[in-house]
């Protein structure tokens, strides 16, 4: 064996080896997902406790169960995800079947029917919505993919972005994309569905199985911290820490809180870039920094924020939430600052003089920017 043998054996064992255990923990996570849900259905449904729960049953358990990423939000996910996906039962292995008779005598009878349908692709000719077999579905989509179908109500619309997903490998923001430019729609509409399909799949965002473990599901099911996981350019990044470190250096009561602060807005992780507290002003402070040119959909976002925290975290004696927004090109520096809707000109006038003036930060940023 020469050298160049021996560099090739050991980067071929690395990625075979890395891209199975991407697939098994993207595997696990899916089919932890389906038996949670199992569980709590079938509680719901018989559990000798469920009259003393009732419909709280989801709260108390997100009380009850202290594991990173569990909450009421997800086990509802998780729930929905068993009813709309009895399919994944063809997928367990034996011992987790037999688990399950145990808990429910008769769900191998209930899923056998499941079994028993042609899957897509399959000879038959009946008309009627058949499902991705499992298999497919937990070797080419992530649980992330699968949450953002849950939410499509038509099971043929469901099945027909599965299918487009997996033929035309699609990321999650390319999959959300998708549906919120309503494909399917345009596809029963369009006299040549098959050339819209193509044309989508030729400028669709394309996934990587490296993705999964950079998903909120996969780090909270290894038990991460978002900022392991989280990328950020080495710019960003450098921006970030300057801009950290002027605030902070700045005095005026600046208290750092989080980088990269993870909230939860319906069903869906958004991360701050930034969060301060100022103990003069008594609010919280938001910093975004976007590496591009300003774009409505910017403001919109951090005007987001700034409502989940004028309704979620601020308290009584706190003031409304402020927030900065930096927008970048190699051109130009924009600095805004966001208010939240707030009507009081004293304190409008004093976050004015106690925050940073936007020449500074414009300067600042520039400066870094030259550096990089």
């Amino acid at each position: 064996m020469n050298f160049d043998a021996l560099v090739m054996n050991i980067t071929q064992t690395h990625q075979s080896l890395q891209q199975a255990t991407i697939s098994a923990i993207n595997r696990n996570l899916t089919i932890r997902n389906w038996l949670i849900g199992f569980y709590i259905f079938h509680f719901e449904q018989k559990g000798e406790d469920r009259a003393r729960y009732g419909d709280l049953l989801l709260k108390k358990l997100s009380a009850s169960i202290r594991i990173k990423g569990f909450s009421e939000t997800t086990f509802r996910l998780n729930r929905q995800f068993y009813l709309l996906y009895p399919q994944v039962y063809e997928v367990l292995p034996y011992e987790l079947k037999k688990h399950l008779m145990q808990i429910h005598p008769t769900v191998s009878g209930e899923f056998q029917q499941i079994e028993n349908q042609t899957p897509v692709g399959g000879d038959s000719n009946l008309v009627q919505v058949m499902h991705v077999p499992a298999s497919k579905l937990l070797n080419k989509l992530s649980f992330s993919h699968i949450a953002e179908l849950l939410p499509v109500n038509d099971p043929l619309k469901r099945t027909f972005y599965e299918i487009e997903c997996i033929k035309g490998n699609w990321g999650v923001r390319e999959l959300r994309r998708q549906i919120d430019s309503l494909n399917f729609e345009r596809c029963g509409m369009s006299l040549k569905p098959e050339k819209l399909s193509a044309m989508v799949a030729d400028k669709a965002e394309k996934y990587q199985p490296e993705d999964v473990i950079k998903s909120v599901y996969a780090f909270e099911f290894l038990g991460l911290h978002p900022k392991e996981v989280v990328e950020e350019s080495r710019i960003e990044t450098a921006l970030l820490d300057n801009l950290q470190d002027f605030m902070l250096e700045m005095g005026h009561g600046f208290c750092l809180e989080a980088r990269q602060k993870k909230i939860l807005i319906g069903d869906e992780y958004y991360f701050i870039d930034i969060v301060f507290y100022h103990r003069i002003l008594k609010c919280h402070i938001l910093l975004e920094l976007k590496m591009e040119k300003f774009q409505h959909w910017s403001a919109g976002q951090l005007n987001t924020y700034l409502n989940y925290y004028k309704k979620e975290v601020m308290q009584t004696d706190d003031n409304p939430p402020v927030g900065i927004l930096l927008v970048t090109n190699k051109n130009e520096t924009l600095v805004e600052y966001a208010t939240a809707g707030m009507d009081n000109k004293l304190f409008i006038s004093k976050y004015l003089a106690v925050l940073p003036d936007k020449k500074q930060l414009e300067r600042l940023v520039m400066v870094e920017l030259r550096k990089l």
